[in-house]
């Protein structure tokens, strides 16, 4: 069986949770807050909603400003991350959540033009 990392996983917000679970998804939000344990996180994405993040490990660095979390969502509406980036805002130029809440929107308004959907193995 391919490692969640090996397929293709759609971009959602919080929005678009509830329609991913027990998928693979990429999410990019900016952290809120981390739980006192460090297996657990809080993100919040471009249209000022939060998701929650569990870690099967606890934290081994700080974490602050903009990760891609790579997960399944659970029955809950958490992301269960397999793995995180975070994404670096150097030279003064901060990442545009809002933006990049948009281009989302539009990938998921129009299908036929941006097809990166997920095919069923079987």
């Amino acid at each position: 069986m391919a490692s969640i990392l090996d397929v293709p996983k759609p971009r959602v917000n919080c929005s678009m949770l509830s329609q991913f679970v027990n998928r693979a998804v990429c999410f990019v939000g900016r952290v809120e807050k981390v739980h006192p344990t460090g297996k657990m996180f809080t993100v919040k994405d471009g249209d000022g909603s939060s998701a929650t993040v569990e870690l099967n490990e606890p934290l081994e660095e700080e974490l602050s400003g903009v990760v891609e979390v790579v997960g399944m969502v659970s029955n809950k509406g958490e992301i269960m991350a397999s793995t995180y980036n975070m994404l670096r805002e150097d030279k003064g130029v901060p990442f545009d959540l809002e933006l990049y809440n948009e281009a989302l929107k539009v990938i998921h308004d129009y299908p036929q033009h941006y097809p990166f959907q997920v095919a069923a193995s079987g």
